[in-house]
């Protein structure tokens, strides 16, 4: 019985440090979707100011043999 309970017992610290490894990753993630999200949220709103007002017309655009 007591056997059982030690290999019980060192089971249970092996799941509780993967489950700790397991949140510090889940943690890091989310800190670069984080950073993600704004980077994308940053460039949509550059290409917002870069974009003309009034956009080509396709009869504007010059031929590509040009």
């Amino acid at each position: 019985m007591e056997d059982r309970i030690e290999t019980l017992e060192t089971k249970l610290m092996a799941v509780e440090d993967l489950v700790d490894e397991l949140n510090r990753t889940v943690w890091r993630q989310q800190q670069e979707l984080d950073l993600l999200r704004e980077q994308v949220r940053q460039l949509a709103q550059q290409v917002k100011t870069i974009q003309p007002a009034n956009p080509l017309r396709p009869e504007d655009e010059i031929p590509p043999h040009w």
